[in-house]
């Protein structure tokens, strides 16, 4: 029984499940205690987001950080500031968070996907090239899974064609890329403080700049009298003390899936994505790349077979052209890479990441004994 895979009756890996990505730190509760005692998380502006905003500018090394209620609506401001005409061409990755899709549509633009990387999943530099050369107006870069996108040759491209750049960090903050933090390249930069994000108040976001034109625009799209959709000040207090800890643990989720991706070489069909020598990772999720045919079992039973063991692990997204009508977006050509990124994508929540080496070998442990009895999982799924 202690080598069968827990969905056949062996001992569930981790028997609590999936750990909370919850954040334990006792500065986030004496934060909140004192601006209780104090008053301060009623106000409108009491200086807490203030701080953070002031706090988040430093740490990601742009002129301004504007908070606001979500990574998504950062993107649709961001293209708002852009002041696009109708009908415009955005670029953005056929494989990406469906929001940044539906911002683009939200505002009268027209997505124009573009084809990722084989090896990276990321969107590809030399697609993002021949969107240029099909009149994109702006592009939308995201780092995925663990990730980084290139954003030198990508600035360097957009830069040459007049075409502004809005880098999506929301799953990515305080990545290094080519060292610069990860949503400071681009024109605008958006990150998310989400319920389950590597920093979080349940909800929220910010718009990054380092162009103090666009900067004023993106303000004034969020003043109404007043800042509407806008972070509060209990919502600061939560975050900032978590933006202390970040580089950290961004640090100890590398180290961690370094280790995991080394020992996936003794799992046949399963790899991780390929990403540059020298940048510090960051893993809102970790992306795998899956071949049922090489692994032994179809995605869909793998996935109910690790649920079991208590590992989160889930798909990716959904490929933007396999599910939108052919009306809503354009695109240079078939979009192959991914194609198979729609069917391919593994992913595994951070939380366990910050769990030790003890729990990357359970998940390697989980791996190996889900393949050697491969039929039987599918055979009891199916």
């Amino acid at each position: 029984m202690k080598n069968l895979p827990a969905i056949l009756g062996g001992e569930r890996l981790f028997p609590n499940g999936p750990p909370s990505g919850v954040p334990d730190s006792p500065l986030i509760f004496e934060n909140l205690r004192k601006a209780f005692l104090e008053g301060s998380w009623s106000g409108y502006d009491t200086g807490h987001v203030t701080a953070l905003e002031k706090t988040l500018a430093n740490l990601f090394e742009v002129e301004t950080a504007m908070t606001c209620a979500s990574g998504t609506l950062a993107v649709e401001v961001a293209l708002q500031a852009l002041r696009l005409p109708d009908g415009s061409l955005v670029g953005m990755a056929a494989y990406d968070y469906p929001g940044n899709f539906l911002a683009i549509h939200a505002l009268g633009l027209m997505p124009f996907l573009i084809d990722t990387d084989p090896d990276t999943a990321q969107v590809s530099v030399s697609g993002i090239q021949n969107a240029l050369g099909h009149g994109i107006s702006a592009l939308v870069v995201s780092h995925l899974h663990g990730g980084l996108v290139p954003m030198r040759e990508v600035m360097a491209l957009c830069e040459n064609a007049g075409v502004p750049v809005i880098e999506d960090a929301c799953q990515a903050p305080m990545a290094v890329v080519q060292g610069k933090p990860a949503g400071s390249w681009g024109d605008f930069g958006a990150l998310s403080f989400g319920g389950s994000k590597l920093i979080t108040s349940g909800r929220g976001g910010a718009i990054l700049s380092r162009k103090p034109d666009l900067t004023q625009r993106a303000k004034m799209h969020l003043l109404r009298g007043s800042k509407i959709a806008a972070l509060s000040e209990l919502q600061a207090l939560v975050l900032l003390p978590q933006l202390m800890e970040l580089k950290k643990n961004n640090l100890s989720r590398q180290l961690a899936a370094g280790i995991l991706e080394k020992e996936l070489s003794k799992i046949q069909g399963i790899k991780p994505l390929l990403v540059p020598e020298g940048d510090l990772r960051a893993f809102y999720k970790l992306g795998l790349i899956f071949d049922s045919s090489t692994f032994g079992l179809d995605r869909k039973s793998f996935i109910a077979a690790m649920q079991a063991e208590g590992i989160a692990c889930d798909t990716g997204f959904d490929c933007i052209h396999r599910h939108r009508s052919p009306s809503r977006w354009k695109a240079a050509d078939s979009l192959p890479n991914a194609d198979k990124l729609h069917d391919a994508m593994l992913v595994l929540h951070h939380p366990v990441l910050l769990q030790g080496e003890g729990a990357v070998f359970k998940i390697i442990q989980a791996l190996d004994r889900i393949q050697k009895h491969a039929k039987e999982v599918h055979k009891a799924l199916n």
